[in-house]
Order: C-alpha cells, then sequence, then structure tokens
C-alpha cells in the first residue's frame, strides 16, 4: 500500500515511531504481519485483494510489479 493511502500513515516500529518505509497493515510494532511469505506470494496476495476491490486482473499485476524491489526483499 502507497503510505500516502495509509489511513495510518505507516506501520509503527518496535519502539512506537511512524515507520516511514513500510504500511500499518505490513508493520505494526516493528514486525512483518507476514514474516514468511515470499515475494510471490505476497503479488499474489496483494493481486487478490486488488481483484476483489474490482480492479481488473491485468492492472493487479501492473500494481504488483514493484513489490520485488521493496526494502523487505532486498538483500
Amino acid at each position: 500500500m502507497p503510505l500516502k493511502r495509509d489511513s495510518e500513515g505507516g506501520g509503527t516500529n518496535a519502539d512506537g515511531s511512524q515507520s516511514l518505509m513500510y504500511c500499518s497493515k505490513c508493520y505494526p510494532n516493528g514486525v512483518f504481519t507476514l514474516p514468511d511469505y515470499t515475494v510471490g506470494q505476497m503479488q499474489e496476495l496483494v493481486k487478490g485483494k486488488l481483484r476483489e476491490m474490482g480492479f481488473p486482473g491485468f492492472l493487479a499485476g501492473w500494481f504488483t510489479r514493484e513489490i520485488p524491489k521493496l526494502e523487505r526483499w532486498k538483500s
């Protein structure tokens, strides 16, 4: 989720400060909500959510193309 669309302004770090990198759905209290998810699993999850919201499949795929570039999956 783009942070500018996050109603909570982003997730929270372990110390309670606002995370400027991760959204509130993915990163509350300094931990990932789905820590064992692979990038592919996350893309499929997000595509499914977007389809539930009425986005066509090709747009859901387009919107998830940047997920592998997020800091979470850099190593």
